[in-house]
């Protein structure tokens, strides 16, 4: 038995898709009481060795931007740093010194200082819809703008600029592949599927069409967007990472500040809400996805017993047949007397047996208190 005190997420399932900072975000969630699972959803190539990047560098040392734009602290130090590998790591910064040199957010700040450079001016909202707005204000007609990209491409920023008059160049520091190993993420595929999941959170939008692309290789992607639509929350860093998953159809939400520590406080408030709390037999009981609080306390429950408290919490109060709890149950078949298992082990991990009723050749009943009866005796959903 546990006690609230392990966090906001306790009894709920979160899965990560994320290929870097996957550990620090693994780490916040877990502090705070979720269970983890981690699927990289794309792995990241680095191109030390890559023609499109040195053809980039040495375009730029020999015809200088007007504006350079860094995008991430880690690709710009790539970038540096492959340009050393190559020997002209020198010219480049250089070269870097006398342009007009952008930086994302404070990570990215702190990256550039650190090559010995200055940046000219960085957004406070860390955005790069902010910074398209700078650029667009003062003007880039005939202006030769670079921009550092970090494996994902942003949508609308190069084709604005563009449409504005500016020449781009892209600076790719490294490049999204599907991961080597399927299996993690076909994992995670079909636990989104079967509702094992309560949130699944994107830290990029190549890692959110990937994990589409790869649903609807599987032929699971109806299913999986159902999952996300109806049960599974989708949650992103921001909303450029949301955009593929907001072009399916489906709902995101996001924090205001575009970083990890404000999703994991975002699902430490969407998780929570969207539990089911119902008063049962003078019990304050919330259901969560792989747990019921009963009285504070979180009660760890098994994937048959959550099926069946989520059936009978739909209609709280009610009658409930064997046969309907046990089409609820995962693959059951057709024998009743897997609902009377399932009942069994429910009724033990919950710690309180009269929380659910036993109704004789009915069915079961979750014991709503008399005075919630007309609050919640018709709720459906």
């Amino acid at each position: 038995m546990q006690d609230l005190q392990h966090g906001p997420l306790a009894g709920f399932t979160v899965g990560v898709t994320a290929a870097r900072r996957a550990d620090e975000l693994g780490a916040l969630l877990c502090r705070r009481g979720a269970t983890v699972v981690h699927a990289p959803a794309l792995r990241i190539v680095p191109l030390a060795d890559d023609a499109d990047l040195l053809a980039a560098t040495k375009e730029l040392i020999g015809h200088a931007p007007d504006v350079v734009v860094a995008t991430t602290a880690i690709g710009f130090r790539g970038w540096v740093e492959a340009a050393d590998g190559w020997g002209c790591g020198e010219e480049l910064l250089e070269r870097l010194r006398g342009v007009e040199l952008l930086a994302r957010g404070p990570k990215v700040k702190g990256a550039i200082r650190a090559a010995g450079l200055t940046e000219e001016w960085s957004p406070a909202s860390e955005s790069m819809a902010e910074v398209l707005d700078r650029l667009l204000t003062e003007g880039v007609a005939g202006r030769r703008i670079a921009l550092q990209l970090h494996g994902e491409p942003l949508p609308g920023f190069v084709e604005a600029l563009r449409a504005a008059g500016a020449d781009v160049v892209l600076v790719p520091v490294y490049r999204w592949m599907a991961p080597e190993d399927l299996a993690p993420l076909d994992r995670l595929l079909d636990a989104t599927v079967s509702r094992a999941l309560d949130a699944v959170t994107f830290t990029s939008a190549p890692a959110a069409a990937s994990l589409l692309s790869r649903a609807e290789s599987r032929g699971l992607l109806h299913e999986f967007l159902d999952a996300l639509d109806h049960d599974v929350l989708a949650a992103c860093v921001g909303p450029v990472t949301a955009l593929p998953l907001q072009a399916r159809g489906v709902t995101t939400v996001q924090p205001e500040r575009f970083r990890l520590g404000p999703l994991v406080q975002l699902l430490g408030l969407e998780l929570p809400g969207r539990a089911r709390t119902l008063p049962v037999a003078g019990r304050r009981i919330e259901i969560r996805g792989h747990a019921v609080i009963v009285d504070r306390e979180l009660r760890p429950v098994p994937p048959a017993g959550m099926a069946l408290m989520r059936a009978l919490s739909r209609r709280p109060g009610w009658v409930v047949s064997r046969a309907d709890l046990l089409g609820a149950l995962p693959g059951a078949g057709r024998d009743e007397h897997a609902v009377e298992t399932a009942m069994a082990r429910l009724r033990t991990a919950l710690g309180v047996p009269k929380l659910i009723q036993t109704v004789v050749k009915r069915g079961y009943r979750l014991a709503l208190d008399p005075a919630a009866d007309t609050k919640y005796g018709r709720v459906t959903r």
